[in-house]
């Protein structure tokens, strides 16, 4: 069953137990889903779509002068994101799999740990580790 899907069920289950603020969560992300060209999103898209909606509610609550208390809509998000990897993760990978000395700055060994990693990392978190090397 795709992610989609699940946000669709989630919204009906959310429905039936009256849970509001879960509901306004699913909803909005179902609304942005129906922006899209296509109907059928792949886990990639959706995943991409509730990242993009995290950063705006980041933004706004930073904006605010709020960012230290995050919102339940943000908690309700991060939960259809996948486990994210760990620093550690990232590090032991880079020591197994990355020659920094093939690229002429840490940074440019970026595209291969965001291409292993894929949806399960940061950008920010893979700067920060690069720079700690």
């Amino acid at each position: 069953m795709s992610l989609q899907q699940d946000l669709h069920d989630d919204l009906k289950n959310a429905m039936k137990v009256r849970d509001t603020e879960k509901m306004s969560a699913v909803r909005i992300l179902i609304g942005e889903f129906a922006r899209q060209r296509e109907k059928e999103l792949s886990d990639e898209q959706v995943i991409g779509i509730v990242k993009k909606l995290i950063k705006s509610e980041k933004e706004l609550l930073e904006a605010k002068g709020e960012q230290d208390s995050p919102s339940s809509y943000i908690t309700i998000m991060e939960s259809y994101l996948p486990k994210q990897a760990s620093e550690e993760e990232i590090k032991a990978w880079i020591a197994g799999n990355v020659n920094l000395a093939d690229f002429g700055n840490k940074m440019q060994a970026m595209k291969p740990i965001m291409q292993h990693f894929g949806t399960r990392v940061d950008g920010n978190t893979v700067k920060k580790v690069l720079g700690s090397l």
